[in-house]
């Protein structure tokens, strides 16, 4: 009866311990059991029991989910109602949500103000916070909510940072709005102010534009502008399920999407599938291909070689030259007539991947957050068919026959600046109207100081103050000229995705002493070469070397996180 009885006492104690272990060490909790596991950590499992958890509780996988909502902005004022659908399916795994939120800028609401300096180290900010949240309470896994521009690069770089099962689920772009026959969007208000001042539109039409803009469902800017640019970027990189990046908010699409988020995660947890084994050599390069082949933005460049460098991949600039050949095959605004909703009603993202994949341009052998590869995640999409719509466009006649963004190079950008440029042309040369702030330079346009044969140049918005985008000048200039007559715009800031004409974007920051922004004068000619991709500012040796001698160097005025962030 003793052995029989301590037999059976040992057989439950075995099964227990054995319990614990396998539970401890799975892959399902093995960051969290290090707090709810271990006899130590009691004070930390009081704490948790303080929240409503159980002992049952202490066994199952701890889940972060990361968003990026807040109350101001369209792009992401929904983003908690995703968030809760999300924390919603993943209990339904018998896992547990642990929802955070980081933050965010709104960078249509900030641009053309000091504000919008704020952006892109936001992107730092999002993508630290993340990594400080997860790594410190221990989260098993993390899935990413964004919304606006930066919210998506910030995502990926603290997920990788992390290198757990993680995924993203993008919030979706708004609807355009249709109005008086016109259709809307951000860039339509941005827009109408260069023709409000060249007296194409009244002040009451002027109005009208910019209070029906855009869509009151919300979500992100509606064209191919950074924030779609990104998201589809990460959806071929294969962070996100097929079509996140295509279906917009308030759609029965984007419910069912965060409503299968529990068992995406779960099965990235249970086979310990982690953002290194997606984010490959081959998965940027897919992502620059797409980029290219969609007319993307601008700022995907900084984006992916920021993410990149996170996930410990060599990306270059060079990569990005060697892919400037693809074609733009995608009709969105910026350079077209459509947006992403648009493209959500004839299959989305996914199935022009699949086109893309057919054609041999992307690699579709990729690792995804599905636990599938690429193809196997498109395969079943309906084949592209270009008879009935006008969005899409074959390779063979695609919408734009060149690349939008080339590197340039030449003595105005030594190592190499970005251009997004729509033209057929492929050399344009002006003399320089050169400005030190964006306000002074559109001030002048409503003063009919700046002509077509013009050069802007727009300078001191390089990373030292932020790197803040210049869609406020660059609509300025499409409003007041007209898309076929606006004259150049370079500068050592950026570009929003909504920006479109003859751009130039990060030359070398005017606040470096080496620097040939700093010494361009008004009336010094300046020509782009698309033919040999070079952009140079055509006066002579000893007449620059003479101004970089002799013009004195502007002192850097920031502080704060401006001032952190110009030291990164």
């Amino acid at each position: 009866m003793f052995y029989k009885n301590n037999i059976t006492k040992f057989v439950k104690n075995y099964s227990k311990i054995s319990y614990y272990s396998h539970k401890r060490f799975s892959n399902m909790n093995k960051y969290s059991s290090e707090i709810t596991q271990k006899k130590e950590r009691g004070a930390a499992q009081a704490m948790l029991y303080s929240l409503g958890l159980t002992k049952a509780d202490m066994n199952k996988a701890q889940v972060a989910v990361a968003s990026m909502w807040y109350s101001g902005n369209p792009c992401n004022s929904k983003l908690n109602i995703f968030s809760d659908l999300i924390s919603n399916s993943i209990k339904d795994k018998k896992m547990l949500p642990m929802q955070f939120n980081t933050i965010g800028v709104s960078d249509g609401i900030s641009m053309g103000t000091p504000g919008m300096r704020y952006s892109l180290p936001s992107r730092e900010l999002i993508a630290d916070s993340i990594e400080t949240v997860v790594n410190a309470q221990h989260y098993d896994g993390v899935i990413c909510v964004p919304g606006c521009d930066k919210n998506l690069p910030g995502s990926l770089m603290g997920i990788s940072r992390l290198n757990r099962p993680s995924l993203i689920v993008y919030g979706g772009s708004m609807k355009s709005s249709n109005y008086k026959g016109m259709k809307l969007d951000i860039v339509s208000a941005f827009e109408s102010y260069g023709k409000y001042t060249s007296g194409k539109i009244s002040e009451d039409e002027r109005l009208d534009v910019i209070q029906n803009s855009c869509d009151k469902g919300c979500g992100s800017c509606s064209g191919l502008y950074t924030a779609n640019t990104m998201a589809v970027c990460l959806e071929t990189l294969g962070m996100m399920i097929p079509n996140s990046s295509s279906t917009s908010p308030g759609t029965p699409e984007k419910d069912e999407e965060c409503n299968k988020m529990g068992d995406i995660i779960h099965n990235l947890l249970e086979k310990d599938i982690k953002p290194s084994d997606i984010l490959t050599k081959q998965s940027f390069l897919n992502a620059i291909t797409v980029t290219y082949a969609f007319g993307g933005s601008t700022n995907a460049v900084i984006h992916l070689l920021a993410c990149a460098n996170s996930a410990g991949i060599h990306l270059t600039l060079d990569d990005f030259q060697n892919l400037n050949h693809i074609p733009v095959i995608l009709n969105m605004k910026p350079h077209g007539e459509y947006v992403m909703y648009d493209l959500s009603k004839i299959g989305g993202t996914a199935r022009v991947t699949k086109y893309l994949i057919q054609k041999g341009l992307l690699d579709g052998s990729c690792l995804t957050v599905t636990g599938n590869s690429l193809w196997d995640n498109v395969k079943n999409c309906e084949d592209m068919e270009f008879s009935n719509q006008d969005l899409v466009f074959p390779l063979e006649t695609p919408f734009k026959n060149d690349g939008h963004i080339k590197i340039l190079k030449g003595n105005l950008s030594p190592n190499g600046c970005l251009s997004k440029i729509y033209k057929k042309e492929k050399v344009f040369k002006g003399k320089a109207c050169v400005f030190d702030n964006e306000n002074d330079m559109v001030k002048a346009l409503s003063n009919n100081e700046i002509q077509k044969d013009s050069f802007v140049i727009i300078r001191y918005q390089g990373e030292s103050i932020g790197c803040p985008e210049m869609l406020t000048p660059t609509s300025a200039l499409i409003g007041h000229f007209g898309t076929e007559n606006a004259p150049p715009l370079a500068t050592d800031g950026r570009f929003s995705g909504g920006s479109h004409g003859i751009l130039i974007a990060h030359l070398p920051d005017a606040y470096k002493k080496e620097s040939l922004t700093r010494v361009i004068k008004n009336n010094d000619e300046i020509e782009i070469n698309l033919s040999t991709n070079e952009i140079n500012l055509l006066v002579n040796n000893e007449e620059i070397n003479k101004r970089l001698n002799e013009t004195p160097q502007k002192e850097l005025n920031v502080d704060g996180y401006l001032r952190k962030f110009s030291k990164l």
